[in-house]
Protein backbone atom coordinates (compact mmCIF):
# COMPACT_ATOMS: atom_id res chain seq x y z
CA UNK A 1 0.00 0.00 0.00
CA UNK A 2 1.24 3.45 -0.92
CA UNK A 3 2.00 5.72 1.79
CA UNK A 4 0.22 8.93 1.80
CA UNK A 5 2.52 12.27 1.00
CA UNK A 6 2.81 14.96 3.29
CA UNK A 7 0.03 16.77 1.44
CA UNK A 8 -2.52 14.22 1.51
CA UNK A 9 -1.63 14.07 5.52
CA UNK A 10 -1.59 17.61 5.54
CA UNK A 11 -5.27 17.83 4.06
CA UNK A 12 -6.81 14.56 5.66
CA UNK A 13 -5.42 16.61 9.42
CA UNK A 14 -7.18 19.81 8.10
CA UNK A 15 -10.66 17.49 7.09
CA UNK A 16 -10.11 16.01 10.45
CA UNK A 17 -10.03 19.08 12.63
CA UNK A 18 -12.56 20.93 10.49
CA UNK A 19 -15.14 18.08 11.37
CA UNK A 20 -14.66 18.63 14.52
CA UNK A 21 -14.88 22.54 14.74
CA UNK A 22 -18.66 21.73 12.94
CA UNK A 23 -19.22 19.01 15.28
CA UNK A 24 -18.65 21.03 18.11
CA UNK A 25 -21.68 23.63 17.08
CA UNK A 26 -24.23 21.03 17.00
CA UNK A 27 -23.98 19.59 13.53
CA UNK A 28 -24.19 15.23 12.40
CA UNK A 29 -21.35 14.01 10.38
CA UNK A 30 -23.71 12.50 7.00
CA UNK A 31 -20.60 11.52 4.82
CA UNK A 32 -16.81 12.20 4.82
CA UNK A 33 -14.81 11.95 1.16
CA UNK A 34 -18.03 11.13 -0.86
CA UNK A 35 -16.54 10.17 -4.63
CA UNK A 36 -18.42 9.95 -7.39
CA UNK A 37 -17.74 10.22 -10.99
CA UNK A 38 -19.27 14.24 -10.77
CA UNK A 39 -16.57 15.30 -8.16
CA UNK A 40 -15.36 14.58 -4.49
CA UNK A 41 -17.34 15.99 -1.24
CA UNK A 42 -14.59 16.65 1.96
CA UNK A 43 -18.35 16.71 4.71
CA UNK A 44 -21.36 16.43 3.63
CA UNK A 45 -22.90 17.16 7.53
CA UNK A 46 -27.11 17.81 8.98
CA UNK A 47 -27.22 21.39 11.04
CA UNK A 48 -31.05 20.87 12.08
CA UNK A 49 -32.87 20.44 8.81
CA UNK A 50 -30.30 21.52 6.56
CA UNK A 51 -27.75 19.07 4.50
CA UNK A 52 -24.49 21.18 4.60
CA UNK A 53 -21.95 20.60 1.80
CA UNK A 54 -18.84 21.57 3.29
CA UNK A 55 -15.27 21.89 1.38
CA UNK A 56 -12.09 21.87 3.64
CA UNK A 57 -8.64 23.87 2.22
CA UNK A 58 -5.44 24.01 3.89
CA UNK A 59 -2.71 25.97 2.41
CA UNK A 60 0.59 26.71 4.35
CA UNK A 61 1.65 29.26 2.50
CA UNK A 62 -0.20 32.35 1.02
CA UNK A 63 1.88 33.43 -2.16
CA UNK A 64 -0.81 31.72 -4.07
CA UNK A 65 -3.68 33.02 -2.37
CA UNK A 66 -5.29 32.06 0.79
CA UNK A 67 -7.08 28.80 1.89
CA UNK A 68 -10.62 29.88 0.56
CA UNK A 69 -9.95 31.93 -2.20
CA UNK A 70 -8.63 28.69 -3.84
CA UNK A 71 -12.52 27.54 -3.80
CA UNK A 72 -12.75 29.66 -7.60
CA UNK A 73 -15.82 29.36 -9.69
CA UNK A 74 -14.64 26.11 -11.14
CA UNK A 75 -13.80 24.31 -7.87
CA UNK A 76 -17.33 25.69 -6.81
CA UNK A 77 -19.50 24.10 -9.90
CA UNK A 78 -17.64 20.60 -9.30
CA UNK A 79 -19.12 20.82 -5.79
CA UNK A 80 -22.45 21.61 -6.71
CA UNK A 81 -22.52 18.48 -9.39
CA UNK A 82 -21.14 16.16 -6.83
CA UNK A 83 -23.90 17.63 -4.25
CA UNK A 84 -26.57 17.17 -6.87
CA UNK A 85 -25.16 13.57 -7.21
CA UNK A 86 -25.71 13.14 -3.37
CA UNK A 87 -29.18 13.99 -3.23
CA UNK A 88 -30.08 12.34 -6.46
CA UNK A 89 -28.58 9.12 -4.49
CA UNK A 90 -30.24 9.88 -1.01
CA UNK A 91 -33.53 10.66 -2.33
CA UNK A 92 -34.82 10.89 1.77
CA UNK A 93 -32.57 13.98 1.71
CA UNK A 94 -34.36 15.34 -1.75
CA UNK A 95 -36.61 18.37 -0.01
CA UNK A 96 -33.95 19.18 2.65
CA UNK A 97 -32.56 22.65 2.45
CA UNK A 98 -28.72 23.00 0.99
CA UNK A 99 -25.89 24.96 1.48
CA UNK A 100 -22.53 24.97 0.61
CA UNK A 101 -19.80 26.13 3.58
CA UNK A 102 -16.09 26.18 3.36
CA UNK A 103 -13.56 25.67 6.15
CA UNK A 104 -10.06 27.66 5.35
CA UNK A 105 -6.97 26.64 7.12
CA UNK A 106 -4.26 29.06 6.35
CA UNK A 107 -1.42 28.08 8.18
CA UNK A 108 -0.64 24.60 10.15
CA UNK A 109 -3.59 22.26 9.75
CA UNK A 110 -2.45 20.83 13.18
CA UNK A 111 -3.17 24.14 15.05
CA UNK A 112 -7.01 24.98 15.93
CA UNK A 113 -6.56 29.50 15.83
CA UNK A 114 -6.00 28.66 12.01
CA UNK A 115 -9.70 27.69 11.13
CA UNK A 116 -12.04 30.05 9.59
CA UNK A 117 -15.75 28.85 8.69
CA UNK A 118 -17.59 30.35 5.86
CA UNK A 119 -21.09 29.47 6.10
CA UNK A 120 -22.58 29.65 2.80
CA UNK A 121 -19.39 30.89 1.22
CA UNK A 122 -21.39 29.98 -1.93
CA UNK A 123 -24.77 29.45 -3.63
CA UNK A 124 -26.04 26.90 -7.01
CA UNK A 125 -26.84 28.94 -9.47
Amino acid sequence: MKQPTQRQESGNLAERQAEKLLLRSGMRCLARNFRCKRGELDLVMRDRDTVVFVEVRNRRHSQWGSAAESVDWRKQQKLIAAAQFYILSHPHLADSPCRFDVVAADGDPADPANYHWIREAFICQ
